[in-house]
């Protein structure tokens, strides 16, 4: 570091005390940052896009600065700005966060080099880490397990399955499987692309794909008086598109030896890049067997270093009973970890609330989040509050949803029940699956605990008899029950009379679709209470026009009822329901012509297949083009075999949800 840092204590040789502290990042990781360094009296400063300007982070911060634009790439991913930000605002130290720069050796220099407290670990450490294949090479040297490199040129049939991945950046970017010869060239090609676009890098190596494998790491955490601590471990393993999903602390179901060569090799991969701070080091632990699903053995590979604070360190957390980002921080002042390495206590378990759904091939979803809460008891880390919006520029994580209990049934139950009781009206998510996820038979008994568990259920995890939901028909009455009870609240909200009428007239009736379903309520409100066509025996006990009371065959049920637009969120006992409300009439005009292919969500046009063009003939499921949007990109293939009559989407397109990209004709 150049010069003296602000703050400097002369008191303490080498240490430098943290007054303010800029966050280089934005979102739930930015209002965590924030948190503890509220607790110890540490001045906050933000960093915003144009897309932020009213974000969560920026209005809790004591100070913030503008970055011109909107995408990452002029933003949060322009070093030179951020470092600029933190002088002007007199911030005497920087905290990067995770993703962006969190891992850029170059930034981390740049904060050093003016003078300001890099709350991380050496920018060397960082560049050994930054190339997967230099790290592995640095590894084997350090003698921690891996898996032998494929030569993509020499690769054959026995091979197979092989994972390409790229050798910058995470988050599943630049990730392919590969289960056919054939399809190698084209996924090294698709890959390369990706990840030159999301980190600047077109590296890529090939891999042995484990099946039946599961995503297992180790915390470290590392001072600059030779400390290393491994604080346990972490099975990250249930994840979609290679991005994490579900975790949990400590791994389950590992044999005490497998556990002691995790926690050897984690140190040992720390202690050979001269570590400081907080970092995970993953690891890919194997079946018993080729085909087995027992996670009680098996072998473990070093898959990477993360130089930074992960997104699942809560779990860590609850467990040890620490802050990691004070420690980070005490670590950065020149400060001592403390002379012993605490105890663990009970188990924890986390779920990532994504605006996304994962019935529609996890497509990211926009919009305002009108409300997000869960039931006292349970951990919130969230990066909105009520009121913000989900844009297309960055992430679709909403929250991370975080419950400690004594054992890990308990605090799987204890996750379930918060998840299910929760609040959250506005864009689409994955709520109701992560539910179904922590009750699924293999994950209740961790014997499912793999990167396939999505592969083998995701169908019946998304479908409308899924885990917990009982019967087809019991969801089919629960979703009727909660469009009567929405069509009373708007009633008795529109009414002056609360809904109800002096005189006999003809039935009230208001429709509503709900999970692909339309629902038509036809009743009557009189003096004498309520008559619903089609429930029998439901009696009215209590109505407003944001709570319904019935009486349901001799059992109470209150319904909470929130209207925003056309879109009805009601909250009960039998669930969360999304309904939409219908116009009596609806538009003739809303047509689209057979095979035409829509943009499922607000995005950039990044790539078009080589060559295609109108009049081109295309097989079922062909790549046509891919759009970029939330950081990640997604394939827009052909949905039958024809001709392609029509392609007005170009290559840079800036798109919204319904833009006509092609047309195929059967």
């Amino acid at each position: 570091m150049a010069g003296s840092a602000p703050g400097t204590d002369p008191g303490a040789a080498g240490r430098t005390e943290v007054r303010s502290v800029l966050v280089a990042n934005r979102g739930e990781i930015a209002r965590r940052v924030f948190r503890t360094c509220r607790e110890l009296g540490i001045a906050t400063v933000a960093v915003y896009s144009d897309a932020d300007a009213d974000a969560a982070h920026v209005r809790e911060a004591d100070g913030a600065v503008r970055l011109p634009g909107e995408a990452p790439a002029d933003t949060y991913l322009r070093g030179e700005l951020i470092v600029k930000a933190a002088l002007a605002a007199g911030a005497d130290a920087v905290h990067p966060g995770y993703g962006f720069l969190s891992e850029s050796h170059a930034f981390a220099a740049a904060v050093a080099d003016a003078g300001l407290v890099w709350i991380g670990p050496p920018p060397a450490a960082i560049e050994a880490m930054a190339s997967k294949t230099r790290a592995k090479e640095l590894m084997a040297a350090a003698g921690v397990p891996l898996l032998a490199p494929v030569d993509p040129a020499a690769a054959t049939a026995g091979d197979l399955p092989l994972l390409v991945k790229a050798a910058a950046g995470g988050g599943g970017r630049g990730m392919r499987v590969v289960r056919e010869l054939a399809a190698l060239d084209g996924e090294l090609a698709s890959a390369r692309a990706e990840a030159a676009a999301a980190f600047g890098d077109g590296e890529v190596f090939v891999e042995p794909y484990v099946e039946g494998g599961r995503h297992v790491e180790v915390q470290v955490l590392a001072d600059a008086h030779g400390a290393v601590w491994t604080l346990g471990t972490r099975d990250c393993s249930l994840q979609r598109r290679h991005q994490k999903v579900i975790e949990e602390a400590p791994a389950p179901a590992l044999p005490d030896a497998l556990r002691d060569t995790l926690h050897r090799a984690a140190a040992q991969a720390a202690r050979a890049i001269d570590y400081r701070g907080a970092g995970t080091v993953e690891f890919l632990v194997s079946p018993a067997d080729p085909g087995g699903r027992t996670p009680a053995s098996g072998r473990a590979y070093f898959l990477e270093m993360n130089t930074r604070l992960q997104v699942e360190h809560p779990v860590t957390e609850e467990i040890y009973r620490l802050d990691l980002v004070a420690l980070q921080i005490g670590v950065a002042e020149g400060r001592p970890l403390p002379a012993a390495l605490p105890e663990p206590h009970g188990h924890a378990v986390e779920a990532r609330l994504y605006a996304e759904d994962p019935a529609a091939g996890w497509q990211p979803q926009t919009g305002t989040v009108h409300r997000i809460g869960v039931p006292d008891g349970v951990r919130l880390d969230s990066g909105i509050t009520d009121g913000d919006t989900v844009t297309v520029h960055y992430d679709p994580m909403l929250a991370k949803v975080i419950a400690w209990a004594p054992t890990r049934a308990e605090a799987v139950r204890k996750l379930a029940g918060a998840l299910e009781r929760a609040r959250i009206h506005g864009p689409v998510t994955n709520r109701d699956l992560l539910v179904r996820s922590l009750r699924h038979p293999e994950f209740a008994a961790a014997t499912g605990l793999d990167t396939g568990f999505y592969d083998r259920n995701l169908d019946a995890l998304t479908g409308a008899g899924a885990a917990g939901d009982g019967t087809a028909g019991t969801r089919a009455a629960g979703d009727g029950l909660c469009a009567l009870a929405a069509a009373l609240a708007d009633a008795h909200g529109r009414s002056r009379f609360g809904g109800f009428r002096n005189v006999p007239a003809g039935p009230q009736v208001k429709s509503y679709a709900c999970a692909g379903t339309t629902h038509e309520v036809r009743y009557r409100l009189g003096r004498t209470g309520l008559t619903a066509e089609d429930f029998p025996g439901v009696r009215l006990l209590g109505l407003s026009a944001d709570q319904v009371v019935l009486d349901v065959d001799g059992l109470r049920r209150t319904f909470a009822v929130a209207r925003y637009g056309d879109r009805v969120h009601v909250d009960s006992p039998l669930g969360a329901r999304t309904l939409t409300a219908l116009p009596r009439f609806p538009d003739p005009t809303a047509r689209t012509e057979p095979g035409s292919l829509l943009a499922p969500m607000p995005g950039t046009v990044v790539r078009i297949a080589d060559g295609l063009a109108e009049g081109d003939r295309v097989t079922a499921g062909q790549p046509l083009l891919w759009l970029e949007a939330m950081k990640m990109e997604h394939r827009i293939t052909a949905p039958a075999a024809g001709t392609l009559t029509a392609l007005p989407a170009r290559t840079g397109q800036q798109v919204e949800v319904g833009t006509l990209l092609a047309v195929v004709t059967d």
